[in-house]
């Protein structure tokens, strides 16, 4: 994909994300990568409701946004998969052929290359500490988008890209719904807890479940 294609995809990005930011870009870079190393395009009709395509991403930053925009494989339509591991990294997978390009990128590397010292120095103040003013916050946002753009053009060989296979996925399996006894919701069935023979959702039940926040996967409790 041209540089120039990849900068309006990188706009239509910042409507989903919020904001451009380095990472945001180097989702759709890595993304692209893997998208020609296969020969395939962003996932349309057939794909999403096929799941034919899958984009398995390693974290829960920005980058997974990139990944989303570009592929088109998300989470609401099953095509993404993620894995709980901490790394900036994407793979794409064609289903049937289960072979896929794995793409991932090193932070330390890209930062001393690529992020200026100012965009540096506000992200730890803006972002990380959550201090800052105003002007703070418009002169990150600038200075990040300024990068973003420019990571669209760096050279392949700042990734580390590997051709692999995988063992099959099964497709998102459709399960009925149950209503809860206590609060009156739908809840699909695996999610459902029977205490006397009634059945309770997990939240009414006061039962753990898992949730992705920030950190990753955690346990919780309502």
């Amino acid at each position: 994909m041209e540089v120039e294609n990849l900068r309006i995809v990188l706009e239509k990005a910042k409507y989903f994300h919020g904001h451009i930011c380095p990472y945001l870009a180097l989702g759709i870079k890595a993304s692209t990568i893997a998208m020609n190393r296969l020969g395939i395009k962003r996932a349309g009709l057939r794909e999403s409701i096929g799941e034919r395509v899958l984009a398995i991403v390693e974290c829960n930053n920005c980058f997974t946004d990139g990944v989303q925009v570009a592929t088109g494989c998300t989470m609401g339509n099953n095509s993404l998969i993620y894995l709980d591991l901490g790394k900036n990294a994407v793979t794409l997978i064609k289903r049937g052929s289960w072979k896929g390009v794995r793409v991932y990128v090193d932070a330390d590397k890209v930062r001393e290359k690529y992020f200026s010292s100012k965009g540096l120095e506000l992200f730890e103040k803006v972002v990380i500490k959550g201090g800052g003013d105003e002007n703070d916050i418009k002169t990150l946002a600038k200075i990040w988008e300024e990068t973003g753009y420019k990571l669209l053009e760096i050279p392949e060989s700042e990734f580390k890209i590997e051709e692999i296979r995988m063992s099959p996925i099964e497709r998102a399996p459709i399960f009925e719904s149950v209503r809860c006894h206590s609060c009156g919701e739908l809840a699909m069935k695996t999610r459902i807890t029977y205490i006397n023979g009634k059945p309770y959702c997990l939240k009414c039940s006061r039962k753990e479940f898992y949730a992705l926040i920030g950190r990753g996967i955690v346990k919780m409790k309502m």
